[in-house]
């Protein structure tokens, strides 16, 4: 059963709906830059213009609120806000961000704010980015300078979103920006920075906060199915969920979650690193573990294996199974296990700050955007959060990704996640069936779960 307050909300990022590249003062950012390099992004395609949702946020709210969004979860954009990475703020940057929160609120919308969405600005970049000692007092300053202009409405502050992605295949993997392959030594000190970075933004929250706040993190993470429902297999399934794997340890769940919710390396990064590991003084450790009040997570599909079996399929698939347009499984059970572990070790209230899938989605011949089978996916995905609800874990919120089609990062614009359908061309917007359906689950605060999928 869904509480009362429920935080039915829907997400993006700066760089994927944003557009206005270069425009009233902002400069590069590493996407900005990788987009311009030729085979890193599907089609040559760029963020330049995107879903010009600089221009048409007011046109968007309008469609929140259609939809009837209790919150909205969006990033801003560092290289808006202080074009150089440090040094002066641009004030038409924050206004920017300004007239957002304003429009939000007078829709009855909450703002949740996540401060870095992976666009680090291409002037830090250019001064070693996150390698660089220096990089945590230049998010603090950032992060300072955001909450001074907006901590005054906005309550709800995500510091980091999945430190797996822009770290771990960022710079570690290199299948992200800035696509870059760095030895484990090199990114236990990164892993450090972003620490005191994450520790050090938290406090100037609270220090410039205009009201009370929540704060957190948004991070994703490898999380297992158990084979069956048995105490033996679930404890199975934990423990490798926040296991620390040699040579991918930048994509598990507790390299991240551990030293800002609980203070300290696991046993499994004690055992793979030893005297390797970031050190930190007793007053670093106390910035990097303040309380914070939730933890948000970003949840599509359980872990598999890669690369699959030659002969045979990843985890969780089989012949003719359910997939997404990317290849993802549709496996609605993590929505329930996710949270469940989460809560378990960490102890704090969850929000999923994203989940959704990419679909093959075009405007029907009737003007619709039939997407039966992203309603289908957001049903079995609500049931079993909802499931983990009545188990007794405390869930705050729930945010669909996205609210609208976007640039999907390397692969460009093909992958349609969605609620609002994006025509590029024209700008021209329309709501899918699934946001007409999602409108029926906020408005009976998931009442209509229980009800065959119906628009």
């Amino acid at each position: 059963m869904f509480p009362k307050d429920f935080l039915w909300g829907a997400a993006s990022a700066a760089y994927q709906v944003e557009g206005a590249y270069l425009e009233d003062g902002k400069k590069e950012s590493i996407w900005d830059r990788a987009c311009r390099v030729p085979g890193r992004v599907a089609h040559g395609e760029t963020g330049d213009v995107s879903c010009d949702h600089y221009h048409r946020f007011r046109e968007d709210v309008a469609l929140m609120k259609e939809i009837g969004l209790k919150s909205y979860r969006f990033s801003v954009s560092w290289p808006r806000v202080i074009p150089d990475g440090a040094g002066a703020v641009n004030e038409k940057g924050l206004q920017f961000y300004s007239d957002l929160v304003d429009t939000l609120l007078e829709n009855g919308i909450e703002p949740m704010v996540t401060l870095y969405h992976w666009d680090l600005p291409q002037a830090l970049y250019e001064k070693g980015g996150w390698k660089n000692p220096e990089s945590p007092r230049w998010f603090e300053a950032y992060a300072r300078a955001v909450a001074r202009r907006l901590s005054d409405r906005v309550r709800y502050w995500i510091t980091f979103n999945e430190p797996q992605i822009f770290i771990g295949l960022g710079l570690h993997l290199g299948a992200m920006a800035p696509f870059e392959r760095n030895d484990d030594d090199t990114v236990l000190q990164i892993s450090r920075h972003f620490f005191l970075a994450h520790g050090r933004a938290v406090s100037a929250l609270r220090e410039e906060a205009g009201r009370p706040l929540m704060i957190g993190m948004a991070p994703t993470g490898d999380v297992y199915l158990p084979e069956s429902g048995s105490a033996e297999d679930v404890e199975k399934a934990r423990r490798a969920s926040f296991a620390v794997a040699p040579g991918a340890f930048t994509m598990g769940n507790s390299w991240w979650a551990d030293p800002i919710f609980l203070g300290r390396f696991s046993e499994d990064a004690e055992r793979l690193f030893g005297d390797r590991l970031p050190c930190f003084t007793p007053e670093e450790w106390a910035c990097v573990s303040q309380p914070l009040d939730f933890y948000g997570f970003n949840v599509y599909q359980a872990t598999t294996r890669f690369p699959a079996p030659a002969d045979g399929y990843q985890d969780h698939a089989y012949q003719g199974s359910p997939k997404t347009s990317l290849d993802w499984n549709v496996t609605p059970d993590v929505m329930y296990y996710a949270p469940k572990f989460l809560y378990e070790r960490y102890g704090k209230p969850i929000i999923i700050t994203e989940n959704g899938m990419a679909g093959m989605d075009w405007v029907s011949l009737d003007g619709r955007v039939h997407d039966m089978q992203r309603i289908d996916f957001l049903h079995r995905y609500l049931l079993a959060l909802e499931r983990v609800m009545d188990d007794g874990v405390p869930v705050l919120g729930y945010h669909h990704w996205s609210i609208m089609d976007n640039m999907e990062w390397a692969r460009g614009y093909d992958p349609r996640f969605g609620l609002i359908h994006v025509d590029y061309r024209t700008q021209q917007r329309t709501l899918k069936d699934s946001a007409r359906w999602y409108a029926r689950v906020i408005r009976t605060n998931g009442e209509s779960l229980a009800a065959p999928d119906q628009i």
